[in-house]
């Protein structure tokens, strides 16, 4: 058992999973979503436990190493604050004297300090602890469900993990809120099997994690905003693996999270395609540029006839025109005939003597 605090599981508690309970665990997941779930004070946690056994520290032994870390916070901060006022310990290093800059002295006694946690841990049984994975609130549920049934029956299951819980939503609407996952292990200070549990979150799992954090640190209070300045964390990602090992390892997740989804993508992407056999698009009637774009193809036979009747009527008035002016022309040439022939009559008329 493990001292009554944050790391704690707490007894007769309904957002608490284990293979001894009624629900199945896809049933609890769904039940209780992380997103769902708003802490008013009661439920700041969810928890589902995984096959293996909780590591056995007494809660007197738990109590005694937080007292004794406690104490050696205090004088950390002590000693941290009279650095800062020392006016004889120089704001930078001097190579040619020796001396050493505020931040050189500060880190020693801080480096020290960390040491001497671990200490404390090892001598009192009290080195169970966690990994720390953040997860954006639109992100939470399913990155949770994921790791939740990993432990469970899934890769997890497979390293030292044994437990873990990640945060509720806040009871007042909190902008850009990050639910915490812990992920715990047994011993912080066994750097093979933190590691081995930091390749299956990176591999199966692609999540952003921030460091392992000691259950001694999180009881005396050790966090990064500590007066005594110490990391708040017993492993950094960077001192287990390279930059580029962290990458690779995410990239593999992401690289079959996408052929994942491409595979299941491609049936709908067939059903959405259009048929092979498509219809032959209808051959439009040719019109001139002064028809209707807008008529129907019986308006438009109706104007073609219009048209013709038009240019027939037109051919045929043409026709009378010309029979007329060719009549007109008659008339014309026959006149002077007819006006000779009546000048000869009356010219022979008075040629012969008629008054």
């Amino acid at each position: 058992m493990r001292k009554e605090s944050d790391d704690a599981v707490p007894q007769e508690y309904p957002y608490f999973w284990s293979k001894g309970s009624s629900i199945a665990l896809p049933d609890f997941l769904m039940k209780y979503k992380p997103s769902m779930v708003q802490n008013d004070g009661t439920k700041p946690w969810i928890w589902v436990e995984g096959s293996k056994q909780n590591p056995d520290t007494s809660e007197s032994n738990a109590a005694a190493a937080i007292s004794e870390a406690a104490a050696l916070l205090k004088g950390v901060s002590q000693r941290v604050e009279e650095i800062k006022n020392d006016d004889s310990i120089p704001m930078r290093s001097n190579k040619k004297t020796g001396a050493k800059s505020k931040k050189d002295v500060r880190e020693k006694v801080q480096a020290d300090a960390t040491e001497k946690l671990k200490d404390i841990s090892i001598r009192h049984n009290y080195v169970c602890g966690k990994w720390l994975i953040f997860a954006p609130a639109d992100k939470v549920d399913l990155i949770w469900s994921k790791i939740a049934t990993s432990l469970v029956s899934g890769a997890l299951a497979s390293t030292c993990a044994f437990l873990t819980k990640v945060s509720t939503s806040p009871a007042n609407e909190t902008p850009h809120y990050q639910h915490v996952i812990c992920l715990y292990i047994p011993d912080v200070y066994d750097k093979e099997a933190v590691t081995e549990v930091m390749k299956v979150l990176l591999r199966n799992h692609g999540v952003n994690l921030s460091g392992v954090k000691s259950d001694l640190y999180t009881g005396v209070g050790l966090d990064s905003k500590h007066s005594s300045g110490i990391p708040s964390t017993v492993w950094k990602n960077t001192t287990l693996l390279t930059d580029s090992e962290i990458k690779d390892l995410k990239d593999i997740f992401f690289s079959e999270l996408n052929a994942a989804s491409t595979s299941v993508a491609k049936p709908d992407e067939k059903k959405d395609q259009p048929s092979t056999t498509t219809k032959k698009k209808p051959v439009l009637k040719k019109k001139n540029q002064e028809d209707d774009p807008f008529a129907s193809d019986d308006e438009a036979d109706a104007q073609e006839a219009e048209r013709k009747q038009k240019v027939q009527a037109k051919g045929k008035s043409g026709k009378r025109s010309q029979t007329s002016d060719m009549d007109a022309n008659a008339d014309e040439s026959d006149g002077p005939k007819q006006r000779r022939k009546r000048h000869v009559s009356a010219h022979e008329y008075f040629r012969r003597g008629f008054p």
